[in-house]
């Protein structure tokens, strides 16, 4: 795992293995959460590297968290827990995918736990009904390394109904990411490389 924005989106062979995984499939589900789907699969059939604005609250719900802690959440997911939904990378920040109803009870949920047991996870932007984000290109082949600015997929969406973590998911993710956050303070490692994460194991 990367330790500066820049390394989150660097060159490594594998950091786009994810951006060029939307199928078909992953590409009418996010359509979905649009009102004129069918409008929004045309345009990426003429445009496959346009990203697009789309409401939250009906197909998903958006976490955002600052990319390094973002990163480690996704790693706890992987690692520790039952993978991920679809997550992007924007502006600098991890887009986690969540299921509708996240944004609406996930903020309560980190109030109680920032006062019951810890203080080291930042704040996170809750996106649901009434909200929108700007989803990345189904593709980004041919297309320049994707900078800081940029967006791009790191577990792109693969099926029609994938599965959303809810809003305890992401508060065991978020806590578990503020504990090790801790961990690497005392004892500090050498960084890895962009990571690749298997979505067979997601249930």
């Amino acid at each position: 795992m990367s330790s500066t924005r820049d390394d989150l989106f660097s060159d490594h062979p594998d950091a786009h293995l994810g951006a060029v995984g939307v199928t078909p499939d992953g590409a009418a589900w996010l359509a979905s959460a649009g009102t004129y789907p069918r409008s929004t699969l045309t345009l990426w059939a003429e445009r496959p590297q346009a990203p697009v604005v789309l409401p939250c609250g009906s197909a998903f719900d958006v976490v955002s968290a600052p990319a390094i802690f973002g990163r480690r959440m996704l790693d706890r997911l992987w690692h520790e827990g039952p993978g991920s939904g679809p997550v992007a990378a924007f502006r600098g920040r991890i887009l986690l995918f969540a299921a509708p109803g996240t944004a609406h009870r996930l903020p309560s949920l980190l109030r109680w736990e920032e006062f019951g047991r810890t203080d080291g996870i930042p704040p996170l932007l809750c996106h649901g009904t009434g909200d929108a984000v700007t989803v990345p290109a189904p593709t980004d082949v041919d297309v320049p390394s994707p900078t800081p600015a940029g967006s791009r997929w790191l577990v792109a969406p693969d099926t029609r109904n994938p599965w959303l973590p809810g809003p305890e998911v992401l508060l065991w993710a978020a806590v578990r990411a503020a504990r090790a956050a801790v961990r690497i303070s005392i004892f500090p490692h050498p960084e890895q490389d962009a990571k690749v994460y298997d979505v067979s194991r997601r249930r």
